[in-house]
């Protein structure tokens, strides 16, 4: 990716309180309309990151590159950026339309552009029937739009959302994701947007930043991040319910746990297999085969079901085989017991083999 395409850099950033490291020399190359999501649980810096990108915050070191231009000590205004924060943060006295074209008059916008851009942002976020009325008559989702058309007149070529969705209820929420993901592909701008749902983050991403400890984990597209984590922190954090670990030593292509000897030669070494080494072996639930299935499969394992979770379009089940848990996904009319017997099996190609000390992958 050459220089002129990158849309936003971050070189080398850190960021104290004190004593405290809150972000630790962070490398970040966006390019131009990419959406990127940050992505990680609560503390790790990814609101953080987003703010310093902004201007709210003073970096410690390091240097912010937007379109091509240092703007790692320029006022938020100056920066090239419109930014959408996890409260609405609406005046309450003025219409939608006031709300709208607030900051274009205090930029001294020209009138008719003013009022170009509010119908263009309108249009676009289907607001065009909630122009003259106040926030306190629009529901939470329709006020998160205005607030979403607030950075939209800008006319900028970054913008930023800080959880746009977490004070939304679970329907809404799935509502505007979509709605966001056509307004990223309407409009082809860069997006970068922090949340904490994984759900959120695979499905409105070209890549995820998975953030732990003011670093970057892992930066790569869902797919590559579902199929081929770069460490344990990923591989647990990705996935709902968790990939299944179980401890064990990795010997050449045979992997001693208490499940027994299993082959891994179908595994697919980064470095080549390791002489001898402790490991953790990961499987996600959905690619383990349970009842006749599991007789397919290069792998068989007995197991007893401790927990049933029925979902609806699918149903998951807690099983333990030689005293090892395991999630296991089956269908939705699946009509499990706690104590049913369950046979279970996996293909050795399905699976993840990470170095115990250093939690990367093999």
């Amino acid at each position: 990716m050459n220089a002129q395409m990158n849309s936003v850099e971050i070189k080398n950033l850190d960021l104290h309180f004190g004593a405290v490291k809150v972000l630790q020399d962070l490398n970040l190359t966006i390019g131009q309309g990419e959406f990127l999501v940050l992505l990680g649980s609560s503390g790790c810096g990814k609101s953080t990151l987003l703010n310093c990108i902004a201007g709210l915050l003073d970096v410690t070191a390091g240097q912010i590159h937007i379109g091509g231009k240092n703007v790692t000590w320029a006022e938020p205004s100056d920066r090239g950026i419109g930014m959408v924060f996890q409260s609405y943060a609406l005046y309450p006295q003025m219409t939608v339309e006031g709300n709208l074209s607030f900051g274009l008059k205090n930029a001294k916008v020209p009138k008719d552009e003013i009022a170009k851009r509010v119908a263009r942002a309108a249009e676009v976020l289907q607001i065009e029937p909630l122009l003259k009325r106040k926030p306190a008559a629009l529901s939470g989702g329709q006020r998160q739009r205005v607030a979403i058309g607030r950075a939209l007149v800008r006319d900028v070529d970054v913008f930023l959302f800080d959880e746009p969705l977490s004070n939304l209820d679970a329907k809404l929420r799935a509502d505007l994701r979509v709605e966001i993901k056509q307004l990223h592909q309407t409009l082809g701008n860069t997006m970068i947007y922090v949340t904490h749902d994984q759900i959120e983050a695979m499905t409105l991403a070209d890549r995820i930043a998975i953030m732990k400890g003011g670093r970057v984990m892992q930066l790569d597209s869902p797919s590559e991040i579902y199929n081929r984590p770069r460490n344990l922190y990923v591989a647990e954090f990705i996935g709902s319910p968790t990939m299944n670990m179980v401890d064990g030593a990795l010997a050449a292509t045979q992997f001693s746990s208490p499940l027994g000897e299993i082959s891994v030669e179908g595994y697919a070494f980064d470095g080549g297999a390791p002489d001898a080494t402790p490991a953790v072996l990961g499987i996600r639930p959905e690619h383990i085969a349970s009842g006749a299935a599991a007789a397919q499969m290069p792998i068989r394992l007995d197991s007893t079901v401790e927990l049933v979770e029925p979902l609806g379009s699918d149903t998951l089940a807690r099983v333990n085989a030689n005293g090892a848990p395991f999630w296991v996904r089956l269908d939705g009319q699946a009509t499990l017991r706690p104590g049913d017997a369950l046979p279970i099996g996996f293909d050795p190609a399905r699976i993840h083999l990470f170095d115990k000390a250093s939690e990367e992958r093999l």
